[in-house]
């Protein structure tokens, strides 16, 4: 275990304290954080996805998997919206506790934290797939909720369309499209196209991490303890719900483990993109990633521990 968390814990507080320091000194400016969050999001994650998925068999086995993924994020919507209906919550607390429990960091954390607890090939397969299956359900789900919230200025076929048009230009959503059909076609990418693939996508794990400590540096934080309450909700309920449903599927590990793990990762930056955009609890969501970054280091090898990689 202390191997384990050892080479976990360490690269990813090294990362994320250069990139915060990199702030701190005035190597990096605000703005330019904008700039390796662009680069991660429209050519390395993209591009690690493509590869990954395209060169994956999409038999039995892996739709399995990719269905036991899915179903926690559907189980935690039921749960939430049953429990809105029964205690009255607002539509405002409804939404916020959806979001911040469903729309993880599983690109920018969850595949650099999978290839650092089990560095093998057939591991970043098993995360990108996990990610393929959850990114493409609770996207949809969060991009449609905002646009939910704020649908009293604009009608409900204009949100649909403004949140299916969101999707198909969404970088990660085109790259996981094309490497399904690539997948299903058996068109395999020449190597000439493969190679500098490989090496965009290679690049995904150190940038994203390094990008967490300078996007954290210098940010405002509020309703901390708000977003404790909904830290926890993230970090030990869904991933719990995730611990029964990988076991009601059956599934072996090293799949069992990469699916709870996906599912505990902190909340993705791009909440506080997606939270400035709409005017949507801004300070809260910071805080909560703030919280759940800073801590999962610490509570990712829990889970670790929990799924007996000791």
């Amino acid at each position: 275990m202390l191997n384990t968390a050892l080479r976990t814990i360490v690269p990813i507080l090294l990362l994320i304290g250069i990139g915060a320091a990199a702030r701190r000194v005035g190597i990096l400016k605000a703005g330019d954080t904008r700039v390796l969050s662009a680069y991660v999001y429209y050519f390395a994650l993209p591009a690690l996805l493509l590869v990954n998925i395209a060169e994956t068999q999409f038999d039995a086995k892996t739709l399995r998997f990719m269905a036991a993924g899915v179903t926690p994020v559907l189980i935690i919507l039921v749960l939430y919206f049953t429990l809105s209906k029964i205690l009255s919550l607002s539509k405002n607390n409804t939404y916020v506790l959806t979001l911040s429990t469903i729309f993880g960091s599983w690109g920018f954390f969850g595949i650099p934290f999978v290839m650092f607890a089990f560095p093998t090939r057939e591991a970043e397969r098993l995360a990108t797939l996990a990610l393929v299956s959850i990114a493409v359900v609770s996207v949809t789900i969060s991009i449609t909720l905002l646009e939910y919230y704020r649908m009293e200025r604009t009608s409900l076929g204009q949100g649909l369309y403004t949140v299916v048009k969101k999707l198909l230009r969404n970088p990660l959503i085109i790259a996981i499209v094309l490497g399904i059909l690539f997948a299903l076609l058996r068109i395999r990418i020449p190597s000439l196209i493969l190679t500098p693939l490989h090496m965009l996508g290679s690049t995904t794990a150190t940038i994203a991490i390094f990008l967490l400590g300078a996007f954290l540096y210098g940010r405002r934080y509020a309703n901390i303890m708000q977003a404790l309450k909904l830290s926890l909700l993230k970090v030990l309920l869904l991933p719990a719900i995730a611990l029964v449903t990988v076991g009601l599927f059956g599934l072996p590990e090293p799949h069992r483990s990469v699916i709870v793990l996906m599912h505990a990762m902190p909340l993705a930056l791009s909440m506080i993109v997606l939270s400035e955009r709409y005017d949507f609890n801004k300070e809260t969501f910071a805080s909560v990633i703030l919280l759940t970054s800073i801590a999962a280091g610490l509570y990712l090898n829990l889970w670790l521990l929990v799924l007996g990689h000791t």
